[in-house]
């Protein structure tokens, strides 16, 4: 699995990291979700849930969009915290700017991972 240590089967620093900055924003907005992504430079973007009359986005698909409207040509990795299941999380916008198989790492609002997801 990208992103995890062979041996101990834990998150990566910088993927537990995406976890923590994703927990921070879903806190801070008070929103369902909270989402991080890391590009290929290394920089991370962060984003909630948004649920306006006219627009309605997953965190994760917002985290996307921040990356890639901030000139992000890639993503190295992603991570959602939400209480949905990780069959339930869509990779599209994932996929879009990183490419099938970037890692999609899922946990709960308490931080627990629940598991991977492919883009």
């Amino acid at each position: 699995m990208v992103g995890v240590d062979g041996e101990s089967g834990a998150l990566n620093p910088e993927d537990a990291k995406l976890i923590t900055l994703a927990r921070s924003v879903r806190a801070r907005n008070g929103t369902d979700e909270g989402a991080a992504v890391r590009d290929l430079d290394g920089r991370t973007y962060t984003a909630s849930s948004v649920d306006l009359p006219s627009l309605t986005l997953s965190a994760l698909d917002a985290a996307v969009v921040v990356a890639a409207s901030s000139g992000a040509r890639g993503l190295e990795s992603a991570a959602v915290v939400t209480a949905a299941q990780p069959d339930d999380i869509d990779p599209g916008a994932v996929t879009d700017l990183g490419g099938s198989g970037t890692p999609i790492h899922v946990a709960r609002p308490d931080g627990t991972p629940t598991g991977l997801r492919n883009a």
